[in-house]
């Protein structure tokens, strides 16, 4: 898997725990949005888009299959985050 590219969208409300929104690219050919990345008290952490359903809880509409891939997608993810920040100042 080759994740092409990272867009990372700022979200103007601060005071929340959510900071920005990526989409990523994967192999050229499949796009995965609205990949949340939000702050914790450890740090920044993604969450995978999902949906409410009928019953009220959320469940992922897009995710990896497995852990390696999942945490190579959240690093790239917030690397990109990182230099987004550093870009603003």
């Amino acid at each position: 898997m080759k994740i092409g590219d990272i867009r990372i969208r700022e979200v103007r409300n601060t005071e929340g725990k959510l900071k920005a929104v990526a989409s990523v690219t994967i192999d050229d050919c499949f796009v995965v949005h609205d990949i949340k990345i939000f702050e914790r008290e450890e740090g920044f952490a993604i969450a995978m888009p999902s949906r409410k359903t009928t019953d009220g809880t959320y469940k992922d509409i897009a995710h990896p299959l497995n852990s390696e891939t999942r945490t190579l997608m959240q690093d790239m993810i917030l690397a990109a985050y990182q230099a987004f920040l550093a870009e603003k100042q």
